[in-house]
């Protein structure tokens, strides 16, 4: 799920290796502890490429996700080779930079709620009242992590809208490139 572009050198050429890229690809609640244990392996403070194809999972591995960006300082960078949706959406948009290409898809939706158990009508109530909470929270949360456009944002969300890349680029919330060497790769020696 991640690798490093050259083999383990001595501690003093770290640098040289460039950041850590992570696959984030599939279910987020299926690859959740892999996923932690990548980003834990990051300094804080330091940089990672997360390449992102997934149709999204849990809140609340989004938001584990998001806190451990956040909480550590990474510079994390984006890219969407595919999809990029649902919970999927917080942590990319917790990424200090993002990239898109035209062909990359966004789905935003308001929460779901999910249950496979046999659950009484009290914990019912309570998950339900949790449940709009959470979703209120989560969506303020998507905007600031955005930093902008709180309106369209909501819209999309709303209407369970599909946005290309080349929307979210129209929109600001990301940088659309071409299917080229990423700019932040060529630096590399």
């Amino acid at each position: 799920m991640a690798r490093r572009d050259t083999p383990p050198q001595e501690p003093e050429q770290e640098e040289e290796r460039g950041p850590l890229e992570i696959a984030l690809v599939g279910d987020l609640t299926e690859n959740a502890a892999e996923l932690t244990d990548r980003i834990l392996s990051i300094e804080p403070g330091g940089e990672c490429t997360i390449y992102f194809d997934s149709p999204g999972g849990s809140p609340y591995c989004a938001m584990s996700l998001v806190g451990l960006l956040r909480l550590r300082g990474i510079a994390a960078t984006a890219v969407v080779t595919g999809e990029c949706s649902s919970a999927a959406l917080w942590p990319f948009a917790a990424c200090h930079r993002r990239y898109v290409t035209p062909y990359s898809v966004f789905l935003f939706h308001p929460m779901k709620w999910q249950s496979e158990e046999h659950i009484g009508i009290r914990e019912a109530a309570e998950w339900s009242r949790h449940f709009a909470e959470l979703e209120r929270d989560m969506d303020v949360l998507l905007v600031d992590l955005f930093g902008r456009e709180a309106e369209r944002i909501n819209e999309w969300i709303r209407t369970h809208r599909y946005v290309t890349g080349r929307e979210m680029a129209n929109a600001g919330l990301a940088e659309l490139i071409d299917l080229e060497l990423l700019p932040h790769l060529a630096k590399r020696p």
